[in-house]
């Protein structure tokens, strides 16, 4: 499912607009980002939890030349279901 697939549905179960449909999806979104931006979690029951992770410093070979290469430690966002989407999914 595309972001287009989202919007088009989402008009067509709450009987809004294709605008107002873009506007709500674009709007969740823009929240959970920034709820991660601020280093929090963004918990939707029944579905999941987005939450930032921090990947740790590591040594990594570049494929071309096999030199050893520093990667540095990150942060990035990171998705867990919930159960009720996981039943869902089986």
């Amino acid at each position: 499912m595309t972001k287009a697939d989202l919007v088009e549905h989402v008009a067509r179960k709450a009987d809004l607009t294709r605008k107002a449909a873009k506007e709500a999806v674009d709007a969740i979104f823009d929240a959970i980002a920034d709820s991660l931006k601020r280093g929090d979690k963004a918990v939707i029951t029944g579905f999941g939890t987005f939450s930032v992770r921090k990947r740790a410093a590591r040594t990594g070979r570049n494929p071309q030349t096999g030199a050893a290469i520093k990667i540095t430690a990150r942060k990035t966002p990171g998705f867990t279901a919930g159960k009720t989407l996981k039943r869902a999914v089986r």
